[in-house]
This record gives C-alpha cells, structure tokens and sequence, in this order.
C-alpha cells in the first residue's frame, strides 16, 4: 500500500511528486519513460514559463487560477530552476515573455533526480480505479493500492506519447462534471470562401487577430489546410464557433510579401479588417494542448475532490488551458505545488 499514487509522469504529476519527499509513492504512467510531453515541448527546449503571467492568459475559472498562480507565480518557478542549476533564457521571437530552458533534457535530468523515492509504474496503462477504504488502481499489468490519489494525466492531445481521457473517466466515476474538451493552440480548417489561404501555404505574417474580448499579436502562418502559427495557436483557446477578425497590418513597418499583396488585390479584401469563421480545427493529432476538463468549482482550496476525501487532480486535466508561451507548464507546477502539504 503506497501513501500515495500518481497517475501521469507528465509535468504535473513528477512536480507533486518531486515535492513529497517524505512519502511511499508509486508514479504511474502510460509511457516507457517519464515526461514525453515535456521532453518535446518548445521544439525540445522546454518554453516552461512567461514573464507577463497573470489570470487573464488562461482560459477557466479567473479567480481559481489566479489563487494557484500566486501561490506558485514564475518568480518562484525561476528560483526553484536556478536552485537546482538550471537557468531558462528569456526568447521572444515566438511569443512575448517566453522562457525556454537550454534543453527540455535539462528538467527531465532534474525531475529524475528529484522523484529517486518514488516507485515508476512506466508502460502501465491505468484502465479503471475503485475505491474501498483506498484507492484500487487496475491497468494492464499490475493492481496498485494507496491511500491518496492524484490524478495528473493530462489531456486528450498527443495520443501517440499517452495522452488519454482516463482523468475525466476518473473525474465522471466520482461524480465529477466535466467541461466538453476539445483540441487546442491548434490550427484552423477553413471553409471554401477561405481556400485562398491554402494557396499561399507556406507565408508568414505579423497579425493582429480579435476574437470576443481577446486582442492577440504574434505570428499567423498560412498551410496546405488552413491557417497556423503562434497568433493563430492561442486564438484557437478562445474560439468555439464564429467569426474572428485578422488585421494583417496592424502596424505600419509590417512587410507583406509580394504573393500575399497579389492574392488580396485579386479578392478586394478589407487587409485590416478579413472576418471569417474558421471551418474547424486540425484536431487532437495537431493540438498542442486539451482545452475543457474536471470542472475546478468541484474541488476545494487544495484541489481534493468535494466528493471523495484524498482524491486530487492537477494540470492539464483540469477545465484550465493557457495561452502559448509556457503558461501551460507553469499551470502544471503551479497545481502541483498546492499539494505539498498532502
């Protein structure tokens, strides 16, 4: 019987896990190695965190992030990387304020160093959990018993490196409401008026994109499908269906390559102001990220389950989904970090 068992080797869970150092844990995951979504994320080179963090890059309940992000902000993150070594560079050619460490093996080497007390359940598929005065964990290989459960699996996207719905199975078994997930910073489908766009796959422009309430700058590439690129990215967390407005010279010292010029004076399109509601999205294959989850007005002020006393959930599966530019993996450390008490 294990004090406590995590489910997701991801950067959630190895982050609770590096920090309960007194405790029997058993650390589940799916994988054959710990933290696969961490090891590629920022191109290999971890973008773990943003200088202009706040509430309002999230998508979710404000004053329920805002309460985890103070608690646990990107100055505590830094200091806690610098501690041990590690020292993450400010680059903000994607995404303004972004961190990127030297190397995504950088925090692997660390959390492996930092989790040496927990025992790795690795290639074990976690398929159903019962409760009976413990938590009965069944998978495909072994049954796993503890006291405590954190649920920190993640989210639906990166099926081929163990992204899965098993934490909203959990969720939904112990009465949990769910918010619907969908695929997100992900590229955008578009309808038939927009298949110019397909034509100039390939091109890069500064944009400026408004979407509801929502101003967002950065870059917008035009693909073979659609339309990518990090401004596109981080409109996808805020679009459900509808129309989104680009301004594809919001300032005067923009380029514009001579194929796009072409294209928009054969279509006499309004360049500041092009309305269109994308077709959809690229899907979960494509997404960098699950936007929904286990609703957070269910869980109490240390993320334990209002239903069932010692269940937890942390990080992406959570109704909680950052902009791009590491506000998701500061969301998986700063959730993590508000059990270190457990």
């Amino acid at each position: 019987m294990y004090d406590i068992a995590i489910i997701g080797a991801g950067a959630s869970g190895l982050m609770a896990a590096s920090i309960l150092q007194d405790k029997n844990i058993a650390l589940i995951d799916s994988n054959a190695t710990i933290g696969q979504k961490l090891k590629i994320s920022g191109g290999g080179k971890c973008n773990i965190t943003n200088k202009y963090l706040d509430e309002t890059h999230y998508l979710g309940d404000n004053k329920f992030i805002s309460k985890v992000l103070t608690n646990f902000s990107n100055k505590d993150l830094l200091k806690f990387l610098h501690n041990h070594k590690i020292y993450p560079k400010l680059n903000e050619k994607i995404v303004k304020g972004t961190y990127f460490c030297n190397s995504s093996n950088d925090i692997l080497n660390l959390f492996k160093k930092l989790t040496k007390h927990c025992k790795y359940y690795l290639n074990t598929k976690v398929t159903k959990v019962d409760y009976d005065d413990c938590f009965i964990i069944f998978s495909n290989k072994q049954t796993i018993k503890a006291k405590k459960l954190i649920v920190a699996s993640g989210g639906l996207s990166y099926a081929n490196i163990g992204g899965s719905d098993i934490g909203l199975s959990i969720a939904k078994q112990f009465g949990h409401n769910i918010i619907k997930p969908n695929p997100a910073l992900v590229g955008f489908t578009v309808q038939k008026d927009q298949f110019w766009f397909k034509e100039l796959s390939g091109l890069s422009l500064e944009v400026q994109i408004k979407i509801n309430d929502k101003i967002i700058n950065g870059n917008m590439l035009f693909t073979h499908k659609g339309c990518s690129g990090p401004a596109i990215l981080t409109a996808s967390l805020y679009w459900t269906k509808g129309l989104i407005s680009i301004d594809f010279l919001p300032n005067k010292n923009s380029y514009l390559p001579k194929r796009f010029k072409k294209a928009i004076k054969e279509l006499d399109i309004d360049i500041h102001n092009y309305t269109f509601a994308p077709a959809g999205n690229f899907g979960y294959t494509k997404a960098e990220v699950t936007k929904g989850g286990v609703d957070t007005s269910e869980l109490d002020n240390f993320l334990q389950s209002i239903f069932q006393k010692d269940l937890y959930f942390i990080g992406e599966v959570l109704d909680v989904t950052g902009e791009l530019g590491g506000y998701n993996l500061q969301w998986a450390f700063s959730s993590a970090k508000v059990l270190e008490n457990l």
